[in-house]
């Protein structure tokens, strides 16, 4: 089982026994570590696992297009915006880069020359561009990141990052959508534009500036009232729009993979 006689797949490093993996590590292929929330709210529609479900979908398409290596999914994360909302779990910055620094140094002891952070979040990518320099400063190693937000036809910004999520959930887990829901989100959204309230509508657009973000399902000093989790409109999410970004994501990082590593 090595990568010449598998070369247009790769494994998930989970089913191999250590020594099939300590063979693969040392044929080079690289190792994908997976990036996203288990346990973050987007909303009263969608699974508090939607980060981690999408950016697993993501690993095995690459798994079945590229010889990588394909890491469990660290389903835990520095996810501040949204810690007051029940059941989302948030660990602090210096925390989340240490446990990082510590699986990239793991897989680097066993002779991983090449890493890709395949990150499903927005608040991680900071924490995840300083372990990569603190990688390149320890080990000498170029930790390469694609951070899936900013992937695709357009990059996720705050006004459609809901509909974002929930077409990619319609595409892989539409049992887990909660459509009743959506068209109740649109019925409130209404009501709250008729009177002449807009949830966050406190937290001006600034051009120059910026602050931090902690939304709130209630006043809290400090926070932005957010009665719903979302960010954006999701009523125009669509499977077909989902699938199409899935492909235009997988494409993008295909590509240039196979751009840093020709060998791929």
């Amino acid at each position: 089982m090595t990568a010449s006689s598998h070369p247009r797949s790769g494994f998930r490093l989970a089913d191999l026994t250590w020594v099939d993996a300590a063979d693969l590590i040392g044929d080079g292929l690289p190792v994908v570590i997976p990036i996203g929330a288990a346990s973050r709210a987007h909303g009263p529609h969608l699974p508090l696992g939607t980060d981690r479900l999408v950016v697993e979908v993501v690993a095995e398409r690459l798994l079945a297009s590229l010889p990588v290596l394909v890491a469990p999914c660290i389903a835990q994360g520095f996810q501040p915006a949204f810690m007051d909302y029940p059941g989302s779990q948030h660990i602090e910055a210096d925390t989340f880069q240490a446990l990082v620094t510590e699986i990239i140094e793991g897989y680097l002891r066993h002779g991983a020359e090449r890493i890709l952070l395949l990150n499903n979040g927005i608040s991680t990518e900071a924490p995840l561009k300083l372990v990569a320099q603190t990688i390149l400063q320890r080990h000498g190693v170029r930790i390469a990141t694609a951070d899936l937000p900013r992937l695709g036809s357009t990059s996720a910004s705050a006004d459609d990052l809901d509909e974002r999520d929930t077409s990619l959930l319609l595409a892989i887990a539409p049992a887990l959508v909660r459509l009743d829901r959506l068209e109740q989100m649109a019925e409130d959204a209404a009501e709250d534009d008729e009177d002449g309230f807009i949830e966050g509508d406190d937290e001006p657009r600034l051009l120059s500036l910026r602050r931090p973000l902690r939304f709130t399902p209630e006043e809290r000093a400090g926070g932005v009232l957010n009665r719903t989790g979302t960010t954006g409109d999701a009523t125009t999410a669509t499977a077909e729009k989902g699938e199409r970004l899935l492909a235009a994501v997988i494409d993008e990082i295909v590509a240039d993979l196979r751009q840093l590593w020709p060998d791929l």
